[in-house]
């Protein structure tokens, strides 16, 4: 609801709360509510009961029997929809590769509570905006050692309004208070519980690690504690945040260390196959996963009896078509990314999207920087090479630009360049200057080299 309302498309909605069980009637089609246990409370399966069969998708899943929040998976739903017959199942294959169950998310719980016990300073909790079951984690730790718990990060302070709102979190007064009183609290008072366990440019870790968040800074006898994994393809700026962190003086608890920081909201392979022989599905298609994992899948629904003919693998964009005893591929639609480019405040939460012609109306800035790999001194530039911008930004307008970024570069602090933050800073550093001009706001590429 937060979400449309911040795109200004809430009008064009109507939404309606459901509960686990509940079904509600689309037509010919009935939609079925299953509570599963994931990282995400009250997460849901949904079984649509249609004149052809029930299909069901599972969405992101696992079997935890000790969850921190909420009732573990509804077995029982699920086995009676098994005995009455699945025409087709859709199942979540992420973790397909991994033998055995997911641990579940009390892990966690106790690794947090073992750091907040014995930290002497500030402890910073980095997750994934989304999972509000760390915060819940984290305040009742918090709680337990005579801490007071503030969150940081716009997505992370939004999702965690809307919890308490709904009843998700439910502090004691006192407990949960915004950051700017918790930072008046000695530090070894402090969790704070902040974004950017993937090295996220603009979320609030990579801005601590790098010493250029506004309000929070971390030093000697400070624990910083990354409640992910490395998810493919984030590894280095991971890696680049955790090494600043160490250079800010603070202990980094993370996964290489150990494990209970973080578990997953997704079933491995045993309790992939659990879901399996509980719905009994005539056809299975394996979703929210890469080709190989799909592949594994498959392999797996053989080990359950389902032959490999009747496993279906979907392509983005790919239609698949069902019979009371039959499946098959039909076509494709159009799919995929969108390119757009967002403008407005965030804290206001306007939002606007570009248009190519509006795009072309401003121009293009492109923004060349040298910096050394290991200390993250600038070496050379900030050059500013424009095309097609606005008469009045001809004028000294990317000279004044460019003196600003390079104060802003030359006063960060030293450490290994966050590569993501950088672009990000360039970005909001030129745009701001060009803006004043002009009101107007150029496409602005940035290109950091390291050296």
């Amino acid at each position: 609801e937060g979400k449309l309302n911040e795109a200004r498309m809430d009008k064009l909605v109507t939404l309606h709360p459901v509960q686990p069980r509940d079904k509600v009637r689309f037509g010919q089609l009935e939609v079925e509510f299953i509570h599963v246990t994931h990282s995400i409370p009250d997460t849901n399966a949904v079984a649509v009961h249609s004149p052809v069969g029930t299909i069901v998708d599972t969405a992101d899943f696992k079997f935890d029997p000790t969850p921190v929040m909420g009732k573990p998976t509804d077995e029982q739903s699920l086995r009676r929809l098994g005995e009455r017959g699945v025409l087709a199942l859709f199942s979540d294959t992420v973790r397909v590769e991994t033998a055995g169950s997911t641990p579940s998310e009390r892990v966690v719980l106790e690794t947090m509570d073992a750091t907040i016990k014995e930290a002497r300073g500030m402890v910073i909790i980095a997750t994934f905006a989304s999972n509000i079951s760390r915060i819940h984690m984290a305040l009742a730790a918090a709680q337990k050692y005579g801490r007071k718990v503030a969150v940081a990060g716009r997505s992370m302070e939004q999702n965690a309004r809307v919890a308490v709102d709904l009843g998700y979190l439910d502090p004691p007064e006192g407990l949960l208070l915004p950051l700017d009183e918790v930072l008046k609290l000695p530090k070894d008072k402090r969790v704070l519980v902040i974004t950017g366990s993937q090295g996220e440019a603009a979320a609030a870790l990579a801005r601590i690690a790098a010493a250029e968040h506004p309000k929070i800074r971390v030093g000697k006898g400070d624990v910083a504690l990354l409640s992910a994994t490395p998810i493919p393809g984030n590894e280095e700026t991971v890696t680049r945040t955790i090494d600043n962190l160490f250079r800010r003086g603070a202990h980094v608890v993370y996964s290489a260390l150990d494990r209970g920081v973080h578990v997953s909201g997704h079933a491995g392979r045993d309790e992939l196959r659990k879901m399996l022989d509980l719905l009994h599905p005539r056809y299975a298609v394996p979703i929210h996963g890469e080709f190989r994992h799909m592949v594994l899948y498959r392999d797996l629904c053989a080990e359950a009896g389902i032959p490999g003919e009747r496993v279906l693998l979907p392509e983005i964009g790919g239609v698949l078509e069902f019979g009371p005893d039959s499946a098959a591929q039909r076509g494709r639609v159009p799919a995929g990314n969108i390119l757009v480019d967002r403008l407005g405040d965030r804290a206001g939460g306007h939002v606007q999207l570009r248009t190519r012609d509006h795009l072309a109306d401003d121009g293009v800035v492109v923004v060349t920087i040298v910096v050394d790999r290991e200390s993250g001194a600038l070496i050379a530039g900030p050059d500013l090479i424009a095309r097609g911008l606005r008469p009045e930004l001809q004028n000294g307008a990317l000279n004044e630009a460019e003196a600003d970024l390079r104060r802003q570069l030359e006063r960060r602090s030293n450490g290994q360049p966050q590569y993501g933050h950088l672009v990000q800073r360039t970005k909001e550093t030129v745009g701001k200057a060009l803006y004043r001009r002009s009101k107007s706001r150029p496409l602005i590429l940035p290109v950091v080299t390291e050296m």
